[in-house]
This record gives structure tokens, sequence and C-alpha cells, in this order.
């Protein structure tokens, strides 16, 4: 399964960041790819334990019946529901929010799974470091491939 806090597929991750365009054409969804890597970086911040968040209560209800599928090695469908935590809605300067997901991606790498596993996630709650791992590498793989990256 791939998992950020694994060095290959972390490194795959960020060459994949490295050579999105700014025009990356978008394949499906409403976010900008400036949009998408601010998205991005604020799930990674997240889960590198930067910023609190607390579990909603309608996580707290669903995340039993369908982390399992989250965390599978399918990629995440298309259209699937953004945590209201991080919505983008204003427009970003591509270059520096790129930048940003580049050096959160790489503090979350340094910080290790264990930190992770202190972190909360908005809807899924308490992770272990393994699946904040599986879920931040799905996660950036979705938004990277729809824009093509």
């Amino acid at each position: 399964m791939l998992n950020l806090f694994d060095g290959r597929d972390r490194k795959s991750i960020l060459d994949r960041i490295s050579r999105l365009p700014a025009s990356a054409a978008r394949r499906w969804g409403k976010m900008t790819p400036a949009q998408a890597l601010t998205h991005l970086s604020l799930a990674m911040e997240c889960a590198a334990g930067e910023g609190r968040q607390r579990q909603s209560l309608l996580g707290r209800v669903v995340t039993p019946l369908i982390l399992w599928k989250v965390l599978d090695e399918k990629p995440f469908a298309h259209g699937a529901p953004t945590d209201p935590a991080w919505v983008v809605r204003d427009e970003r300067d591509f270059e520096k929010e790129k930048a940003r997901l580049l050096a959160a991606v790489r503090r979350l790498g340094a910080a290790g799974p264990e930190k992770s596993a202190a972190s909360v996630h908005p809807f899924f709650g308490r992770l272990s470091g393994d699946q904040w791992g599986r879920l931040t590498y799905k996660h950036a793989d979705h938004h990277l491939r729809q824009f093509g990256g």
C-alpha cells in the first residue's frame, strides 16, 4: 500500500507536485490547481500536527463504517465530498501554494508517523501513523490526477 511515510512514495508525490503547471486543466471537480494545492497543504499540515482539529459528529458516526474503504488501494472516486475545514474558495497564488505544499509534505515526512498518530482528522478523527500515511498519499494522488499530474 502506498504511504507518504515511505521515502520512495513521498518522493514520487513530491516529483508530481513539482511538475504540475499552473495551467493544468481540471479533469473533474470545481477547484483550480492553486486551490487544490492549498487544500492539500491544509491536510498535510493537519497530519503533521500543525493546528488543532476536532472530529465532526458526522465523522464519529460514519468513520467506523467507511474507513476501511477510504484506506483501501483503490484511488478516491471523483466527486468525493470535501471536509468543510479544508474547502478553499478564494483564488491563490499557484507558485506560492506549490512551495507551501512541497514544504508541508517534507515536514510531514520528517515528523514521521508517530507525530501524525497524535493528530485529529476533522472527519476521520484519530488515525494511526500508518493510516495517516496511506490517507495523505491517496489524497495527494487524487488531486494530482485531477489535474493530470
